[in-house]
This record gives C-alpha cells, structure tokens and sequence, in this order.
C-alpha cells in the first residue's frame, strides 16, 4: 500500500471506530438508563462514549502524522 492510501485506510478506520463506539455507548446508556440497582450499563455505556471521543481522534492523528 501507498502512503496516501494508508493515511486514508486510518483515517476511515478512526471514524469507523469513533462512530462505532459512540453508538454502542449511546445504545447502552438510552437501553439501561442511570440504573441504580445495576450501574454496570451505565458504567460501560459512559466508557464507550469516552473511547469514542479518545480512540477516533488518536487514530486519525496518528494517521495523518505518519511517516512518508
């Protein structure tokens, strides 16, 4: 693969991963609500929503700084 290629495979790779991820936090926090019996799904909900806005950036960052 080509450098341009590869910093396109990572930058689609990070909004893949950063929409993925909000999605599944979003469903987990809209399915389970703040539940105070069983705070596992919204602790993981809040997680998800967290690596979402840390894991997508970093990787097309990362992407965008590579070598050439």
């Amino acid at each position: 693969m080509q450098p341009a290629e590869l910093r396109r495979f990572g930058v689609v790779s990070g909004v893949l991963a950063s929409l993925a991820c909000l999605a599944a936090g979003l469903w987990l926090l809209t399915s389970a609500g703040f539940n105070h019996e069983d705070p596992l799904p919204t602790a993981l909900g809040f997680y998800f929503v967290g690596k979402a806005l840390f894991v997508g950036p970093l990787l097309i960052v990362t992407s965008l700084r590579g070598r050439d």
